[in-house]
């Protein structure tokens, strides 16, 4: 064989063993099928059968969170996630709980004081993708998954680098107040 040769055959092993990493993930295009198992809520938090939320495992899918997020108005009442008129989604509290399953209630049912129910105008997978990102915007996603950088202004820190906040419960405000 001619040192070339070996070269050259060493340049395509090393080249097939990089390509043969690169991995390529599954971007879902229907919503998850934990979709059907969420009813109308109660409102009080925990107590509801836990629902998984395949697009919190797919990038993309989060990233179109964050586009829906915009594209509803959500930071009109929760800002950037650290709240406003509606509750921040930054932080450990959460009135009606912080799994997938609370989340989708409130943006597709909504709830009293003040979410309305978008479950009639919104399509049940970019509700998902909503909730997806919502997670992600208090640490609750793996770093790679979450979202590394917005493509507008923000003061905040990118939710992939974003501590993750152990979720507690908080008192819902009676409707008085």
């Amino acid at each position: 064989m001619k040192p070339h040769r070996h070269v050259y055959l060493a340049v395509c092993l090393i080249a097939a063993m990089a390509l043969s990493g690169c991995y390529r993930e599954q971007r879902p295009t229907k919503a998850p099928p934990a979709a059907s198992g969420v009813e109308t809520p109660s409102y009080s938090a925990g107590g509801a059968q836990p629902v998984s939320n395949r697009y919190e495992e797919n990038a993309y899918a989060v990233s179109q969170g964050k586009t829906w997020y915009k594209a509803y108005n959500c930071a009109g009442c929760h800002a950037q996630g650290g709240g406003n008129m509606g509750p921040p989604l930054m932080d450990d509290k959460w009135r009606y709980g912080a799994d997938p399953g609370s989340i989708y209630a409130s943006i597709a049912h909504g709830r009293p004081n003040g979410m309305p129910a978008f479950g009639e105008h919104v399509p049940e997978d970019q509700i998902w993708q909503l909730v997806a990102y919502v997670r992600s915007m208090s640490g609750q996603l793996r770093s790679d998954v979450a979202g590394t950088r917005s493509d507008t202004l923000q003061a905040a820190e990118p939710e992939s680098r974003r501590k993750k906040e152990k979720p507690k419960h908080e008192a819902t405000p009676s409707a008085e107040q």
